[in-house]
């Protein structure tokens, strides 16, 4: 077993017994709902942004153990960082966790977020994987939209 693979499951499982961020903020100035109906996740993603940095950000809700990590992931790596910094990461994420072709796995760039690139192995786990982060970009640029993985634009 690769050492990557080692790292996915043993970041896998902390961040699902002991989640980051998990919670609700009061009073948070963005805020989606997010579910995948083939697997149950449902969370809510509450943030707040300060002079366009998401300054604290906080997730909600139940879900298989990549959902409940990815979204604990996801929270730790964009607190700080600008729109178009978190903007950047689900995207090169998504690539990741889809196995787009070409799409080169920069564990340096990612960190931690590099351990989900073995979701791209198992394809039934992929929207677990990228709930959080479709249910973020909701959050910032579509006004709390309802985000499902079954919709057309998943």
């Amino acid at each position: 077993m690769s050492e990557l693979r080692d790292l996915y499951q043993e970041v896998i499982l902390d961040h699902n017994k002991r989640p980051r961020n998990f919670g609700r903020l009061e009073h948070p100035t963005h805020q989606a709902n997010g579910h995948n109906p083939l697997c149950g996740d449902r969370l809510t993603l509450t943030l707040r942004l300060e002079d366009g940095r998401i300054a604290d950000i906080r997730f909600d809700g139940s879900g298989c153990a990549i959902s409940k990590a990815s979204a604990s992931l996801m929270t730790d790596a964009v607190k700080g960082r600008s729109i178009e910094e978190a903007d950047r990461l689900f995207a090169d994420v998504h690539a990741m966790v889809t196995g787009e072709a070409g799409h080169e796995v920069d564990v340096d760039r990612l960190g931690k977020l590099a351990v989900l690139s073995g979701v791209a192995e198992f394809p039934a786990r992929v929207k677990c994987a990228s709930l959080a982060w479709h249910t973020l970009e909701a959050a910032l640029h579509h006004a709390g939209a309802e985000v499902s993985t079954e919709s057309e634009t998943q």
